[in-house]
């Protein structure tokens, strides 16, 4: 049978998630209903990776089962109709059956947009960033390079999802301008991510630019593996899953951690 992917948006604000809980509302679950609404069954709805309570999408990719008899049907067009207004499939196109929103990638990209200024806070982007106040910006760019690269990171994954191993690469990390003169924006992309991995790491970086750690303290906790040594977990509502790549590797480009069950979109 063949699968429908799809390119997802969303605002994470009043969300519980990307997974689908009893009782509350999450992304997996909007997706479902109204897809059954179309297929006039049920549906399983896949994604790249699980997304926390308050973190947002500009890329999330998903899938599912597409029925023969709905092969046609102009999905973007169709569901977008439907869909409660924090949701937006950007783009929707009929895959192999061997393609896996989840399985098949092969990096991810993540952004965490910071606020800069601790005198007024926009009350538009309270839900997208981070309100850290001022950050020593070279300390900041100093201490992420030292994410770059194949490292175990088992002192920046929370608890609550066994993995066989806590490796993961960064194939890039950089800092760009925000969509206002107060913000800066974290842009990482790796191969795979553990749980609440981004948030932990944006948590330390955000002490290293507050100056209460130099940008070697991040080398020491890598090394040490331990969670209690490291900083605490950044909110979510400044993390966006940006992108999500499928095709062949990169050079030099390793798929260690991908297949695990988590990314940090749980966060």
């Amino acid at each position: 049978m063949k699968r429908l992917k799809m390119i997802v948006a969303y605002e994470g604000t009043k969300f519980c998630g990307w997974q689908i809980q009893p009782g509350v509302r999450t992304v997996q679950n909007e997706l479902e209903k109204a897809i059954a609404t179309i297929t006039s069954e049920p549906v399983r709805v896949y994604g790249s990776g699980r997304t926390d309570s308050g973190v947002h999408a500009l890329g999330q990719v998903v899938h599912f089962a597409l029925p023969e008899n709905r092969a046609n049907v102009p999905w973007q067009k169709a569901l977008n109709s439907i869909l409660p207004d924090d949701i937006t499939l950007l783009s929707a196109e009929v895959v192999d059956e061997n393609f896996h929103a989840q399985f098949s990638s092969l990096r991810k990209t993540y952004s965490y947009t910071l606020w800069l200024d601790n005198s007024f806070l926009l009350p538009w982007r309270r839900h997208f960033v981070w309100a850290c106040g001022p950050l020593n910006l070279s300390a900041v760019d100093e201490a992420m390079k030292c994410f770059v690269g194949e490292h175990d990171f088992a002192s920046f994954q929370n608890v609550g999802t066994p993995v066989s191993n806590t490796i993961r690469t960064i194939l890039d990390f950089k800092r760009l301008p925000g969509e206002t003169e107060q913000e800066i924006k974290l842009e990482i992309c790796g191969t795979g991510f553990l749980k609440q991995m981004v948030r932990n790491i944006v948590g330390c970086l955000v002490e290293v630019g507050r100056g209460k750690a130099q940008p070697d303290f991040v080398r020491s906790v890598l090394e040490r593996k331990d969670r209690t040594l490291a900083p605490a977990t950044a909110p979510p509502q400044g993390l966006c899953l940006s992108s999500v790549y499928y095709g062949e590797p990169v050079s030099g480009e390793s798929n260690s951690g991908r297949n695990e069950p988590r990314i940090d979109g749980k966060d």
